[in-house]
């Protein structure tokens, strides 16, 4: 007795689909499992006996062989353990009804129940790209799967479940597509909180507004912290595209819930300082996205960005500039994107208080210097906007002034990225920070003032190529966040006083 069933395998982000076949033969009886499974999917032998007896259903005694095709690619989790139930059930004619154009993944336990998975959202995607109708996944998955349109979803509880709707007993129904809400900004921090810091808010909105990296540098308790996790209150929501992009990478690492089958606000991701070079990037013998890739679309913020182990940080070079991280094993390559704002923040010294108007650092000058030179310069030359928070004085702590609140601060970063919009539509580009450099002299027209000026920054301060092009970016956000079209002499100046931090902390002669 032959039986097909299809269900559907992933590996990093790349869904692809399988073909359970089973065949039940007379010999010896036993149970086996071939087309490169893991052990997990080894296992699935003894959750499927057990899920059987569950449902008062005698495992064939007879020889049972079930193939997960194509054979020549690693099957692993436990995803096709309803597939493979399903094609047990079929091959033994308890169920007659056809399964052509159904596909089945999620897990099942030894009482039947069926277990929710990762990684459901990428698999659904690929199933309705291959003209599968019916998805029937785990209940706790459904919303998630439900996610995109013109496929049906059908959510499982249950092994009985299951068996009732294809003998016609008990017929599920289609789950309703899932129309996730507007990104809300109500229980996010708001700038409105922080006290004074007037120039590094400025800072801040621009680099929301063209999606640029920046660098914080000021004393303990300047605010660097506090200004930096109040940055997803300004920054503007995802569009639909960005949401599925983003939420397949938290699919595939199970951070999903049914709550919130879907990701509609940017992320914001803060890891500790000791996190090792796999948890930023990814790893692992099958490559898990690091939180560099979970950032993807949203921000990265490294907080004592010089605690950071050097090595760790050196690897976030090449995907700043990349947008994407490929991890390669023996198991097969997998790349993720990371598509990211990087906002750093840090002490000048390792007492804190190198450069303090009133505080003296006790650090000797080696001190200094050996501190600071753990932020490497091709890693200082990625961040466009590096931004001195000077100490807050009481007469800002103790103002009673209302501060200008995150939703006024949007509205200007919004109205900058509209503008953005309209520039690049039928491009891939989609904010000032990720201009091509074929792009670049379209995109950034200088007026004679500030060529002049451009020219005489870039001979006078030695800049790299890098920097040439991160100031003009900036240069563009601030023309758009003025209403301009050309970028003028006052533009370029400010872009271009956002990147002194460097000659006064990293200078030879300032150590």
């Amino acid at each position: 007795m032959f039986a097909k069933v299809a269900s559907l395998g992933l590996f990093g982000l790349n869904a692809f689909p399988v073909d359970v076949e089973i065949d039940i033969s007379r010999g010896n009886p036993q149970f086996d499992i071939v087309g490169l499974p893991d052990a997990v999917v080894r296992e699935s032998r003894e959750r499927i006996r057990a899920a059987l007896r569950a449902c008062n259903i005698s495992f064939p005694v007879a020889a049972v062989m079930v193939n997960l095709a194509p054979a020549d690619t690693r099957k692993s989790g436990s995803v096709h353990d309803m597939a493979i139930f399903m094609a047990v059930l079929k091959a033994m004619r308890m169920i007659d009804i056809s399964l052509e154009g159904c596909a089945f993944i999620g897990e099942i336990s030894l009482n039947g129940d069926i277990r929710r998975i990762s990684g459901v959202l990428p698999m659904v995607m690929l199933a309705k790209e291959t003209g599968i109708r019916s998805v029937f996944v785990p209940a706790e998955n459904a919303s998630e799967a439900a996610v995109i349109d013109g496929i049906r979803i059908y959510a499982v509880d249950n092994a009985e479940q299951l068996i009732m709707h294809f003998r016609g007993e008990e017929q599920l129904s289609p789950v309703p597509r899932y129309i996730p809400p507007a990104a809300a900004y109500d229980e996010v921090l708001d700038f409105a909180d922080v006290r004074g810091q007037q120039s590094a808010k400025k800072a801040l909105e621009i680099a929301a507004a063209g999606g640029h990296n920046a660098l914080l540098i000021g004393s303990p308790g300047s605010g660097k912290s506090m200004l930096s996790k109040r940055m997803p209150s300004i920054l503007p929501p995802l569009t639909f595209e960005e949401a599925l992009e983003t939420t397949k990478i938290h699919s595939i690492s199970g951070l999903l819930t049914p709550e919130m089958p879907i990701i509609t606000k940017r992320p914001f991701r803060s890891p500790h300082h000791t996190i090792s070079a796999a948890g930023l990037a990814g790893g692992g013998s099958v490559p898990h996205p690091g939180e560099v890739s979970l950032a993807h679309n949203g921000l990265l913020f490294l907080d004592e960005l010089a605690e950071f182990d050097r090595r760790t940080l050196e690897i976030l070079r090449q995907p700043l500039e990349d947008r994407k991280v490929t991890i390669a094993r023996a198991a097969g390559t997998v790349t993720y994107p990371c598509t990211i704002m990087l906002i750093g923040a840090m002490n000048p010294c390792p007492c804190g208080y190198y450069g303090h108007p009133k505080r003296k650092c006790i650090c000797p000058p080696n001190k200094v210097a050996s501190y600071l030179s753990r932020i490497s310069g091709p890693l200082l030359d990625r961040f466009d906007l590096h931004i001195e928070v000077a100490p807050v004085e009481f007469e800002d702590l103790s103002s009673k002034a209302s501060e200008e609140p995150s939703a006024e601060i949007r509205k200007r970063v919004m109205a900058a990225r509209e503008i953005q919009a309209e520039r690049f539509r039928g491009t891939d580009i989609t904010c000032n920070a990720l201009i091509t450099p074929d792009k670049l002299q379209e995109m950034c027209p200088l007026d004679d003032a500030a060529q002049n000026m451009l020219r005489n920054v870039f001979d006078n301060l030695g800049l790299s190529a890098r920097a040439y092009d991160r100031i003009l970016k900036v240069a563009r956000t601030i023309a758009d966040l003025g209403n301009s079209e050309v970028i003028q002499r006052q533009h370029l100046a400010a872009a271009v006083q956002y990147r002194s931090l460097d000659r006064k902390y990293w200078s030879e002669g300032n150590r």
